[in-house]
């Protein structure tokens, strides 16, 4: 199929955009990198009578490493925040969980902010906006807002941003110095939907000398989900790991005690991929090994904030 008849519009800044959105209201979608859209207007889905394409708008793709953020424009696409390497460093969740995001073509197109306003619970970047504490500033014609992560999913494919708004900028929380951070799913296919996935950052106080893993406690832990919820959400392990020492992670009843808190946090549903029991043993079982991999020695996946 193909999509409905539609006017297209392509605004040569942002001031032009916004006038354009306040003016024809919900009969318009903004179109930035189109992966999540042109698919949804293929199957008619959707049938917007007007499009709005940013992709001439200057100004909407940088990426700016901060003290607090990474700060990810509108226009920035998934490979290029890939290969940014200041972003790496400053938080690694990104390049982990960006390998995992479709395949390169689309990669190469489509944008990370996009992914973030279609709030895909199968999404890997929304998952990641939560977890790392992240925010969405949002521009109208009236002006704009900052929104948390906490706020900005209301439902599956569902976000708050309105109508006659645009999603500028995405905020990319850092973890403290020394945080151990890791991103994994399981697809039937790699760069399919994942039937779950999960991120995890451990925040280490590092005891000794010795070898990376050996010594030390853990400070905090969270982990953020992928395809187990309607919406992102946020799982802190500190009431569970909290205080305890790299080598008590290998004990059987902490282990069982991270599987019980995951277990009773993710919510997944019955559909034709998987069951949701089968769901939330893999949300349990990948935080478990992701958990032993980043809190072992010398793991081959494991990065650390700077």
């Amino acid at each position: 199929m193909k999509p409905a008849p539609f006017g297209y519009h392509a605004p040569a800044d942002l001031d032009e955009a916004l006038a354009l959105l306040a003016e024809l209201g919900p009969d318009a979608k903004v179109l930035a990198g189109g992966q999540s859209l042109v698919p949804v207007l293929n199957m008619r889905l959707a049938n917007p009578a007007h499009l709005v394409d940013l992709n001439r708008v200057p100004g909407l793709d940088h990426v700016t490493v901060e003290d607090d953020a990474v700060v990810v424009g509108a226009l920035v696409r998934h490979a290029a925040l890939l290969s940014h390497s200041a972003a790496r460093t400053a938080q690694p969740l990104l390049r982990q969980a960006l390998r995992w995001v479709a395949h390169p073509a689309i990669r190469n197109r489509g944008t990370t902010v996009g992914s973030i306003v279609h709030a895909d619970p199968s999404g890997e970047m929304p998952a990641i906006l939560a977890v790392t504490d992240g925010s969405v500033r949002l521009r109208s014609a009236g002006g704009e807002r900052v929104v948390p992560a906490s706020e900005f999913f209301v439902g599956p494919m569902e976000s708050c941003v309105a109508d006659d708004e645009i999603a500028v900028e995405a905020r990319f929380g850092r973890f403290p110095a020394g945080t151990r951070t890791g991103f994994t799913e399981i697809a039937r296919r790699h760069g399919d939907y994942a039937l779950a996935g999960v991120a995890l950052a451990v925040q280490v106080e590092e005891a000794g000398t010795g070898p990376a893993g050996a010594g030390g406690r853990i400070r905090a832990a969270r982990a953020g989900y992928v395809s187990v919820s309607e919406v992102p959400g946020v799982l802190d392990l500190t009431p569970v790991l909290g205080g305890a020492s790299l080598d008590d992670v290998r004990d059987r009843r902490l282990a069982d005690a991270v599987a019980e808190a995951v277990a009773a946090h993710v919510d997944p549903v019955d559909d034709i991929h998987a069951s949701a029991d089968y769901r939330r043993h893999l949300a349990v079982v990948q935080t478990q090994r992701l958990l032993s991999s980043l809190t072992g020695a010398a793991a081959p996946d494991q990065e650390v904030s700077a």
